[in-house]
Order: C-alpha cells, then structure tokens, then sequence
C-alpha cells in the first residue's frame, strides 16, 4: 500500500516538540506528529489524595480531552459526565507516567498532567503521552532550580507509538485515513533507562480490528514500536536540551555529618546508589538533640531530622566504644566519656583508671556503628557494625584519634593508632555498617 506523501512502512510522521509552550503551567509543551497536534502541560500543587496523605510521597495523575475544533464534525465539550474514551486514555496517560516516576522522591505534591488535543489525525494518546513525558521533566526541573524540590522523581525515559496492521502490512505510527481501517490496531509505551540503554514494556495494547493478529505479525509489531520509540525519545531529549539532566538523576543522599574523612567513606561506598552530599554542602547545620541510650536510636533521631529539613534520602550513624568489663560503657557516652566532648586524653586517662584492676584476657572491647538511612515513603534501615579488641594498659601508635592508641584490634593484630588508614578502614565499624547496608538496599 502507498502511505501518505510516500512514507515507509517504518518511518514516524514528521515530529515536532516545541517546549515552554504556554507562561504558566509548571512545564508545556506542544507536540506534533504529522497532523496530530496535542498541548501538554504540567501543573504541581501542593498536597497529595487522601489515601496518601501522611505518607510521605506524591502523586501523579492525568487528564485527556479532545477539544471543539480537534476533528472534522465539532467535538462537543466534556461537562458533566466525561466521555468514556476520554476517562480511559486519560488512565492510560497517568499509569504509564507513574511507572517512570519515583514519587517519594517528590514529597506530599500532585502533579497534575493536562493533556489537551488541538487538532486529531491519528496517535492522539500516544503523542499525549510522549509530550506529557516532556511537559512532566521541564516542570521538575523548574522546582529543582526554585529550590522547591532537591530530587528529581523521574527515574527513565518513556515514550509511546502506534502502529497497526493495513491492508495486511505492518505499519508504524498510523495516521487517521490509516487507523480507520486498520486489520489490526495496537499501542505501545517503553521506557529506557538512560544509563544502561536498557528498554522495558509499560503497555501493550493490541486489538483484532478486522481479524486475528498472527504472531509473526505480532513480532514485527513490536520491533516498529521500539523502533519509534526510540526515535521519538530522541526528539524528546532534543526539546529537553539542558533539563534533560532531571532524568534517571541519582537520588540526594544527605549525610548527617561534616566531617570530610566521613564523607569521602560515603561517597566510595555509596557512590553509586546516590549522589552524596553533606549537610553542610546544604546548608545545614541543625541542632539534634541525640538523646537515645543506643547507636541505633541516636543514628534514627539524627536521620530523621535531617530528613524533616530536606524531604529527601538522609543516612546518619553513631559510633563509640564499648568495653564489656564496664557494661558497655562508654558506649553512646564515648567522645564526652570524662565530661568534656572530644577531650580525647582525659577520655583515655578515665578509661585506663576504670579498668586498672581489671585482667588482661577480660578487657575485651569493640568499636560499634549504627547507620540509619531514612527515605520519603519507606520504611527506615538501620544497621550495625563491630570491630572486636582489648583495651591495652598503655598507649601504642602515634595514629587515630579518641581510644585508637588504647585499641588493640584482634583483626589487625595492632591497635588502631599503629595501622594506616587502609588497614583501619578495611576493617572499620563504620564500613561494616554501611556494607551491611548496601547489602540490605540490594
């Protein structure tokens, strides 16, 4: 058969997205695939549905409607009772945008996808939801750079095409004169992750028309949809330009500490699951009343608060030493065990008199870390990690710092204040912990 101005069998009609297409909206955009002309807008407001509310996400949904003046015969307006149609796209629209979206990222707000046809030809829901797509990065990325927002919630690429089978052809990207004929009739939508290329199905939406659709039809199919889709998440990078950043970012992870050594730990261990920063970097420099009697609770209430200030990932940890001879004193109490925080020799000076009388082989201790990494909308992961020893009668290394010189390690068969700083952080309390917490998120 012979399409429209020549075009091949797998070819789009000529696309355009023209973005910032209205003032007001969060982010618009106009997209044209041939004659198909949609306006996408995105709108955030504040607040979440009822059935979301205290949670700690957001949400996202959307609305599609044909316009007057979009068809040959006027399309009269949606009033009271919506047009059944136009309910289900508008579904269609809202769960194939929540799938590239991670909404506790966007804290208690609603964005509000607004996706109104111009001018019909064919693929209105599919341009809708490949123009929504860009309407939704343009308005995160607008609260980004207002300070509105730290993460960005948009986790892939996702795009949509139709395509259908014509006079027993495959066809990609029908328009109207194509689709009102069509054998068979089918809709596709696919994300990309845009670090590792790596495509998957939202939606697949295959209909007999005419007659039953053969698998190998069915294969061709598809191979045109991936086709267009990638294609046309070209396009959508293109109208995106320098936004286009806010897609697939990796979520802010706030460390509750300033202390660079502590940081740089993060940054190797973490690095990868998320983009570490530290309070200060922010800003921030809270005063937490640390008033648990354990690590863990101490790691909690300083998560916690940091995560009430920036409504994003926060990991905090607690450490000190615990000596068994003294009931695991000092424990919380270790940097301010004489009264005096960070007052590292009276610290010592204070456990070597405690310990004077007590037997060599009963002055076991360990070094413990609790790390606690909190989340918008999930559940909290706490963690712990130990280094085993002995507390020595007397100071060794000229190295470390707090009870490192008093610190025998059983697994560096040194103490602390001797090793190098490899040595220490190979088998280091905090590593452990955080190991342990990696291997919790995966």
């Amino acid at each position: 058969m012979t399409r429209t101005k020549k075009r091949a069998f797998d070819a789009l009609r000529p696309v355009n997205i023209i973005p910032h297409f209205t003032d007001m909206a969060a982010g618009s955009v106009l997209i044209e695939c041939g004659r198909t002309r949609v306006i996408c807008t995105a709108s955030v407001e504040e607040g979440v549905p009822p059935f979301l509310k205290g949670k700690g996400q957001g949400w996202l949904t959307a609305e599609y409607g044909m316009l007057p003046g979009s068809t040959d015969r006027r399309k009269a307006r949606e009033y009271g009772k919506r047009d059944g149609r136009s309910v289900e796209i508008s579904r269609l629209i809202g769960r194939a945008l929540r799938c590239c979206c991670d909404l506790t990222r966007l804290g208690e707000r609603t964005v509000y996808l607004d996706c109104d046809v111009i001018q019909a030809d064919g693929g209105t829901r599919t341009a809708s939801i490949t123009g929504a797509y860009v309407a939704l990065c343009l308005a995160v990325d607008k609260l980004i750079k207002k300070g509105q927002l730290v993460d960005s919630p948009v986790t892939c690429q996702l795009a949509a095409v139709s395509c259908g089978v014509v006079d027993d052809t495959p066809l990609l990207d029908l328009e109207y004169v194509e689709d009102s004929r069509a054998q068979v009739d089918m809709n596709l939508v696919m994300t990309r992750d845009v670090r590792t290329g790596e495509t998957q199905y939202v939606e697949i939406q295959g209909t007999g028309e005419g007659r039953p659709l053969k698998k190998d039809e069915l294969n061709t199919l598809l191979q045109l949809g991936e086709k267009g889709i990638s294609e046309l998440m070209a396009f959508q990078l293109e109208a995106l330009d320098e936004s286009a950043y806010v897609i697939g970012k990796k979520p802010r992870l706030v460390v509750a500490s300033g202390n660079f050594g502590k940081l740089k730990e993060m940054r190797m261990l973490l690095g990868e699951k998320f983009d570490v920063v530290s309070m200060k970097e922010l800003g921030l420099d809270p005063d937490i009343d640390e008033n648990s009697d354990t690590f863990e609770g101490n790691a909690l209430i300083k998560a916690n608060a940091l995560l009430a200030l920036t409504h994003c990932a926060c990991v905090a940890d607690d450490s000190g030493l615990e000596v068994d001879a003294l009931g695991g004193r000092p424990g919380v109490h270790s940097a301010r065990y004489a009264g005096v925080h960070g007052d590292d020799e009276a610290n010592n000076q204070l456990l070597l008199k405690e310990l004077q009388d007590v037997p060599d082989e009963k002055r076991t201790a360990r070094y413990a870390a609790a790390m606690a990494l909190v989340r918008p909308g999930k559940e909290p992961v706490v963690t712990r990690g130990t280094c085993e020893g002995l507390i020595l009668r007397e100071y060794r290394g000229e190295g470390g710092f707090g009870y490192d010189p008093l610190f025998w390690s059983t697994d560096l068969k040194k103490t602390f204040a001797e090793a190098s700083l490899d040595e220490k952080n190979g088998v280091s309390h905090r590593a452990r912990a955080i190991r342990a917490l990696l291997e919790k998120l995966d």
